[in-house]
């Protein structure tokens, strides 16, 4: 739909006809939907926003070439009843030829292609692979990777920020909670003005509080503005000094010290934010404005209890103790304020991801607690785009319901307009859909909000290796490792695709330094395959030992599973007693688990292969196709494999190798981790 000059015309045939600079735009406009589709020329759109209850239905989706070398603004209209909200296919051709991908973080343990390997020469040994996906919504090199976006490679403009970590002065350094959270918060209400561009916290926690180099971190992230800032707590009084930075020539715009009492801290938030809004001129619409000006609770130890839980969620690794102690504080928030509807949904969100990661147990339980929490949020503020987000992830981390999780992170885009978790949430919805170019599309959206997120950058780099393009995956590893060159998450996964690839020496050399604690399973079983595939597996069986002597509760049935490693490096080692016996323990273990987690396929997996090592052909078999079962790669195409591989080794080690054969051509034809 167009608006412009239309004129009576006679065709070709003789016949009567309409043309004009109207129809022709309107024809281009149509030809870019699909199915369902409103699309409108930004023209018409404008027209549509002066009247109130049409803005929120507009929305944006830019540019795009048309016939004839044309370009047009298109922005899509929709409602719950009419339109279509998904993103027109042609727009997401364009958007993937013009910018590379970044994909969803994996966060897997266990290397299939090495293990495939293992497996076809020998058919004797297991591997409990896992992928638990961290899909968390965490510097590089100075110069760009080619084909990627950049600060360098596309406009910076005007209206646009990056908030720095924000320094502790206060003498007591667990204060440090209580800084992070200010400059979170900040962040949070200026990136909720769609007039301005707001980089994400993730982007930033690598820098100091107050770098030198302001113009080339701003080059890096593709901002005009720098803000630094510093907060002193003392007992109940709070010093806050914030300042405003153009970082082209280093010059202060505006700076404020504000000493408050931490029942007033929310006015120091929305006061910040305001200034530096007005500094840049920043257009605000009246609901942006109460969203900034918002207080979100007024029990001031309810907010100290949601600043300690934030803390937890924006730690980079999503560990069990970041998980715990994330719900401890949450759970405190609303206990001291039921009506605290950003804690109930920051609870949600804590449990729905660790649900899905498994860095929490996922029992009915914790997914009852996500449900509610979410809809206590929602109820209480409607319009909280937190609260909106927190539904969406609900829907999609613990019940794989894709189209309704959709319809909320859809509608969250438009109370959060700078937020990269509902891009990058979004992209994990196409690709367990299977829907690739559209993930990769939405992913290209996230990584311009959140250009330096190392998560972004290693989820890119896990679906490389999903496609077995380990070179790539090689190259956005070592970008992100030039962000954080010390994190081990990033050296572990480099490792797993030298094993997959055969190169045990280069796999050697990368984890040969590293001492990986219970908790930290991923590195840890990485660490315990390597011993396994060069033959010395008595250079970790006391480790193993030394860690389930003392199981952690907070790990739940993991303790099983590195049961099983033990028994499997035992096994190699030439005791098979010991390993049999300690097979025998790790299948009690799980199978008491497996009560409160029917459907964890995962861990029906585990004591599927449990079961193989033991020699029990008819429960390795029941239990493998039990787990392919609970989680269908036509429901889920990322995790969906998973089972499949499980089932090739049982009928390998149990003499079945038509099935082993079988299972494998299926894996190989797929995109599988």
């Amino acid at each position: 739909m167009h608006s412009g000059a239309v004129s009576g015309v006679i065709d070709v045939s003789g016949r009567a006809n309409i043309a004009g600079a109207g129809i022709n735009v309107a024809q281009r406009v149509m030809d870019c939907g699909d199915a369902g589709h409103i699309l409108l020329s930004k023209h018409v759109a404008e027209d549509l926003e002066q009247l109130g209850h049409w803005k929120t239905r507009l929305h944006d989706l830019g540019e795009i070439e048309v016939k004839h070398g044309a370009r047009v603004s298109v922005v899509n209209l929709y409602t719950d009843e009419l339109g279509n909200p998904e993103m027109p296919q042609k727009f997401l051709h364009a958007r993937h030829k013009a910018a590379p991908v970044v994909r969803e973080k994996s966060s897997k343990r266990w290397m299939v292609a090495a293990a495939i390997t293992v497996l076809a020469a020998a058919g004797i040994t297991a591997l409990v692979w896992r992928m638990v996906g961290t899909e968390r919504p965490t510097v590089h090199s100075t110069q760009p990777q080619e084909g990627r976006p950049s600060g360098a490679s596309l406009p910076i403009p005007e209206k646009s920020i990056a908030v720095m970590p924000f320094e502790n002065l206060s003498r007591d350094p667990e204060n440090a909670y209580f800084a992070d959270g200010i400059q979170d918060e900040i962040l949070t209400r200026l990136s909720k003005i769609a007039d301005l561009k707001v980089i994400s916290r993730t982007s930033t926690q690598h820098y100091k509080s107050a770098p030198e180099n302001l113009s080339e971190i701003a080059r890096q992230l593709g901002v005009a503005h720098i803000v630094e800032g510093s907060v002193q707590k003392s007992g109940d009084a709070v010093r806050v000094n914030v300042q405003l930075i153009k970082a082209a020539n280093d010059s202060h715009l505006w700076a404020d010290t504000y000493d408050r009492r931490l029942t007033d801290i929310f006015s120091v938030e929305s006061e910040v934010a305001k200034a530096i809004a007005d500094q840049l001129r920043v257009h605000l619409t009246g609901r942006e404005e109460q969203v900034v000006a918002a207080k979100p609770t007024n029990n001031p130890e309810a907010y100290d209890a949601y600043l300690r839980g934030l803390a937890y969620t924006l730690k980079t690794l999503s560990t069990p103790v970041n998980a715990l102690g994330a719900q401890k504080y949450l759970r405190e928030a609303v206990r001291l304020d039921p009506n605290f509807a950003l804690s109930w949904a920051l609870l949600s969100i804590v449990d729905s991801r660790n649900y899905l990661t498994q860095s929490l147990q996922p029992t009915a339980a914790l997914r009852e607690e996500a449900r509610q929490a979410a809809e206590t949020a929602l109820t209480l503020q409607p319009n909280l785009g937190e609260a909106v987000l927190a539904k969406g992830s609900y829907h999609y981390s613990c019940l794989k319901d894709y189209d309704t999780a959709v319809r909320y992170f859809e509608q969250a885009r438009q109370l959060l307009p700078n937020s990269s978790w509902i891009p990058e949430w979004l992209a994990y919805v196409a690709r367990r859909r299977g829907q690739w170019d559209r993930s990769e599309a939405y992913f290209i959206e996230a990584e311009r909000l959140d250009p330096r997120n190392v998560n972004l950058l290693v989820a890119h780099a896990t679906n490389d290796i999903c496609h077995r393009h380990f070179g790539k995956a090689r190259q956005k590893f070592d970008e992100a490792l030039n962000i954080t060159p010390d994190d081990l998450n990033i050296l572990v996964q480099k490792a797993s695709i030298a094993q997959a690839e055969g190169d045990l020496p280069r796999a050697s050399a990368l984890l040969a330094q590293l001492h990986f604690a219970a908790d930290d399973l991923e590195g840890l079983e990485t660490q315990v395959y390597q011993a396994i595939l060069e033959r010395r597996p008595t250079t970790v069986i006391p480790h193993l030992k030394e860690i389930l002597a003392k199981p952690d509760p907070a790990l739940g049935y993991f303790n099983g599973v590195l049961r099983f490693w033990l028994g499997w490096a035992q096994d190699v080692a030439g005791d098979n007693v010991a390993a049999q016996e300690t097979w025998r323990q790790a299948r009690s273990e799980l199978e008491a688990f497996l009560k409160e987690q029917p459907s964890n396929f995962l861990l029906i997996g585990d004591l599927a292969l449990t079961n193989m090592g033991l020699g029990d052909k008819a429960a390795a078999l029941a239990l493998s196709e039990r787990a392919m079962a609970a989680n269908p790669v036509e429901k889920d195409a990322v995790a969906g494999p998973i089972p499949i591989e499980v089932l090739a080794r049982v009928a390998a080690r149990m003499g079945e190798p038509d099935r082993a054969i079988a299972a494998l051509q299926q894996l190989l034809s797929i995109p599988y981790n």
